[in-house]
């Protein structure tokens, strides 16, 4: 049975990638709905909150659908939606495939660890943030189980081990909340640009560089004298490991393909990346095993690994459409008209996930809720770039202080510490001191265009 659900939901991915490509909505949620029997068929090999998750979307939707408040249009969206964001994981996933075939990918912190001290943060969060933008959550899968290696295999215990984890993952952690800001392959993007065709990741861009600079400059502030404790245990690396001028080819090849689509279909940066990184994965691929079926059976395995995430990913999309159609639509607009009121709906939007993301409600379900809301609230006059500045930030912070969340749960599982102590007593005094700044950079937007 879970072979063949892992064909289906392979192909519930190619079914919404050639939907993209073709611009057909209810192709779209055909894919939406192989998702869902996908999900249902397999429901028992979930994980309990992945579980429960999708089954409490397909509860409010059926509930909202059998009383009338739901119309057909809105459970094709729905449908399409649930869609677009398990393939966006589950295609931009299939990278992690490359990392069992490139020595400097099991090496990355040998790499990372060498060069002056100071450097360290900076230089850990940057890089993890790079190849978050290709591998996804797949770069926390890379960089936890390479250091647990590392640490074993250099018989490093106790406090000093206690103090690379919180150095180096943390680091990694922060790294990877960066995405949403600074990456057009962050799912928050690709939310927001889906939900509000005038929004780009071009627009976005320049604010969430400043974001990212800050939180930088926060960490490094934080943790610069336990970096300096760790470089005294790393081991020197001479010359790069075999396959780095491979890799970064193939990287390049990545984003090159990205902007040939984005030139000549005029898709989103986020939907370009969806196409290009399994296409040019699995072309290299082939191109090592000359055989087409191995490939694609380790192709679908690695989609089936990422079935938890893809589940709360169509989850969280079904509520967003379910959600938003119960709040009425002039229940927000009185605050679009000033720009007092755009700041207060922007703080009150990047405050939320946060909140939300500290008692188990993960930051992707409360994104898809309010993205919602922003159609309606644009036709009222308001101008988007606030607010969505505000919940690519609020996105990011909740990253950090989610211990439900894909992120901080393998940090836990790889470190074998706990993810209340990850989140919380790790993350917790970095996200006092960042909320304050991030809420002055968001006034400034709000002040700059406060409305349409």
């Amino acid at each position: 049975m879970s072979g063949v659900l892992q064909w289906l939901v392979s192909l519930a991915v190619l079914t919404e990638l050639v939907a993209i490509c073709l611009g057909t909505q209810w192709l779209s949620a055909f894919a939406g709905c192989l998702f869902v029997a996908v999900f249902l068929a397999g429901g028992g090999g979930l994980q309990v909150y992945a579980r429960m998750l999708f089954l409490l979307s397909l509860a409010v939707l059926g509930g909202l659908a059998g009383y009338g408040v739901l119309g057909a249009g809105q459970l094709v969206k729905a449908a399409s939606d649930a869609a677009f964001y398990s393939a966006f994981l589950g295609s931009l996933g299939m990278m992690q495939c490359l990392v069992r075939r490139f020595e400097v990918l099991r090496r990355i912190h040998d790499v990372l660890l060498g060069g002056r001290p100071l450097w360290l943060y900076p230089k850990y969060a940057a890089v993890s943030c790079g190849i978050a933008s290709v591998l996804s959550f797949g770069m926390m899968s890379l960089l936890c189980g390479t250091l647990s290696e590392t640490l074993r295999e250099r018989g490093i215990t106790g406090e000093s081990r206690l103090q690379w984890l919180r150095s180096v993952l943390i680091s990694a952690l922060r790294g990877f909340a960066l995405v949403p800001l600074v990456a057009p392959t962050s799912v928050a993007v690709a939310i927001l640009t889906r939900e509000l065709p005038q929004l780009s990741w071009s627009l976005l861009l320049p604010f969430g560089l400043i974001a990212a600079g800050l939180l930088i400059l926060v960490g490094w502030m934080l943790e610069q004298r336990r970096f300096r404790k760790v470089s005294s245990e790393r081991m020197a690396l001479e010359g790069w490991p075999a396959g780095t001028g491979r890799l970064l080819l193939i990287i390049l090849v990545v984003f090159v393909a990205m902007a040939a689509l984005v030139g000549t279909m005029g898709v989103k940066v986020s939907v370009a990346a969806m196409l290009a990184v399994p296409s040019v994965t699995l072309l290299y691929m082939l191109w090592q095993a000359r055989r087409l079926m191995p490939v694609l059976k380790e192709g679908t395995e690695q989609i089936w690994t990422m079935n938890n995430e893809m589940a709360i990913f169509a989850a969280s999309a079904i509520l967003g459409v379910a959600l938003s159609a119960v709040i009425p639509a002039d229940a927000l607009t009185g605050l679009v008209t000033s720009g007092g009121g755009v700041f207060l709906l922007a703080m009150l939007g990047m405050l939320i996930m946060p909140l939300f993301s500290m008692i188990g409600i993960i930051p992707i379900t409360v994104l898809s809720v309010q993205a919602g809301f922003l159609p309606q609230l644009v036709a009222a006059g308001l101008n988007p770039l606030p607010v969505a500045v505000a919940l690519v930030i609020g996105f990011s912070l909740a990253m950090m202080l989610s211990p439900f969340g894909p992120s901080v749960m393998l940090l836990s599982r790889f470190g074998q510490v706990s993810r209340w102590v990850v989140a919380f007593r790790w993350n917790g005094r970095f996200v006092l001191i960042a909320v304050p700044l991030m809420l002055v950079l968001t006034a400034l937007v709000a002040w700059l265009a406060p409305t349409a």
